[in-house]
């Protein structure tokens, strides 16, 4: 147990209402979740106004309220404490109740479009091998050193990373990569974490839907520099165009990565095959097991990162070269007759660019290229004909599928796609609504030295449809269709 006192410091109070010399048990935002003697945080949320259920929190036992409006009738006994904003509140009474654990490792966050998962994870597989204790908080899953934990979303919210980073303390973590997503700037998931380094990736068209423009989705990314320390190191892709702009007004140590202009840290692409690129970083070759431009910048950025964290040059160049592809990123398949499968996560319209053209750059030109791909219901519709038109007009042939339809119209999805795809390259599209069929349709199409493209949830294993999950993985798909092939 906790004093709030203690855990309301650093919050900024506008009025309390009871004693905050209490002893409380947990800080909770779910009023379902609350037991006695927690602290019910009302937060107003996108859909869900917390400061409707109080009075369901008090009922099963909540002592304390912390909320941006006081309810009308406040009870005996209960304390109230009345704050500008619950959201940031929230993530200091976390920080706090699990006495700050972001103070007591370098934790280092990774932001853009594109690139974040990938990023963190490589970094986490590199200190891994470096033989350091590593924690990972990603989209995929997160991990306290060998422990495994599922994933729910991109940042999770300032309670759960909060118990993760203690977790990471009693287990004796020296390191923890956070991927930070817009949501969880915007929502002030990471207020109250004291950041050792920042990255950003790149920038480019996502998450509209709820940001609403691309300025204030840029400014949102930009924020999490704004208010690194003094302390920490900015590191940032000096190639996209806004990459100076997220670090105008940053306190922390600036640094840049890039493979076209003048960067602290440089590289080069030397060679490139399906098994792997021969890249020349600053001044040094490596050959590593990843591939394309997109996988050069990534390398750039955990080169920089480990040795601003204190790796030696030879020891990071190493183990660059033994890191293995993230799962469902660039993750490939080669059938019996020569044809390879590719899943890859990309999502939006650059991050499917930058995967079909790091294909074409590799491939012959003889092969076929058939690309799987959709859109996700209930999310950012402009992406839709953009994505369209990029997979008809970097493949041979597009099957255009479902992808998440959440809680919209499938079909409403894949009509929104078609508007996208140029006059010149309608014929080589087809829509098929199932995803499993539109895999092994993809299959039946190729022959030997073909190459398929299945593109959107990469290492997702489940489909959404009418909200309601069901097991779905594209690699095991794609896996099976060519073990069907094989047998017929």
């Amino acid at each position: 147990m906790k004093n709030l006192k203690d855990i309301l410091y650093q919050v900024a109070i506008q009025e309390v209402f009871g004693l905050t010399n209490i002893e409380v048990n947990a800080v909770v935002f779910d009023s379902r979740k609350v037991s006695k003697n927690d602290v019910f945080v009302a937060q107003k949320g996108v859909t869900v106004d917390g400061h409707l259920y109080i009075d369901k929190a008090i009922e099963l036992g909540a002592s304390a309220i912390v909320c941006e409006d006081f309810p009308k009738v406040k009870k005996e006994g209960i304390t109230y404490v009345k704050v500008a904003d619950a959201n940031t509140a929230l993530a200091i009474l976390a920080a706090n109740f699990y006495d700050n654990p972001s103070q007591k490792l370098p934790l280092v966050g990774v932001t853009g479009t594109n690139g974040k998962t990938t990023i963190a994870s490589l970094l986490y597989q590199l200190f891994k091998k470096a033989g350091y204790k590593v924690g990972l908080l990603s989209t995929v899953k997160i991990l306290v050193d060998e422990d495994e934990f599922k994933a729910t979303h991109t940042t999770p919210d300032s309670i759960t990373i909060n118990s993760y980073l203690d977790k990471m303390i009693d287990a004796g973590v020296d390191y923890c990569f956070m991927e930070v997503s817009s949501h969880g700037i915007h929502q002030k998931r990471t207020e109250g974490l004291t950041f050792a380094g920042g990255i950003f990736t790149n920038l480019s068209h996502d998450h509209l839907d709820y940001h609403e423009t691309f300025a204030e989705y840029r400014n949102v990314k930009k924020s999490f520099f704004d208010f690194l320390p003094k302390s920490a190191f900015a590191l940032t892709n000096i190639d996209d165009k806004n990459g100076g702009f997220m670090l105008q007004n940053t306190k922390a140590k600036k640094y840049s990565y890039a493979t076209k202009t003048i960067a602290d840290y440089k590289a080069k692409i030397l060679e490139k095959q399906f098994s792997g690129s021969l890249l020349k970083i600053n001044d040094t070759e490596v050959w590593t097991k990843l591939i394309g431009g997109f996988n050069a910048y990534n390398l750039l950025a955990i080169y920089a990162t480990a040795e601003l964290l204190g790796l030696e040059k030879l020891e990071i160049l190493t183990i660059v070269s033994q890191l293995e592809n993230v799962s469902g990123r660039f993750e490939y398949v080669i059938s019996d007759e020569n044809v390879t499968a590719i899943v890859d996560y990309a999502h939006t319209p650059d991050a499917l660019k930058n995967v079909l053209e790091t294909i074409n750059d590799i491939r012959t030109g003889n092969e076929t290229l058939i690309t799987v791909v959709g859109c996700g219901g209930d999310r950012d519709k402009t992406k839709r004909p953009k994505m369209a038109h990029i997979a008809s007009q970097l493949s041979n042939q597009a099957i255009f599928t479902s992808d998440n339809p959440r809680t919209e119209n499938p079909q409403t999805i894949l009509d929104e796609m078609e508007e996208g795809v140029a006059a010149e390259n309608y014929k080589k599209t087809i829509s098929i609504l199932d995803r499993k069929q539109a895999i092994k349709t993809a299959c039946k199409f190729s022959k030997n030295g073909d190459i398929i493209l299945i593109a959107g949830k990469g290492h997702e294993n489940y489909q959404e449809v009418n909200g309601v999950r069901s097991h779905f993985n594209d690699l095991e798909e794609v896996t099976h269709c060519f073990n069907q092939l094989k047998n017929n």
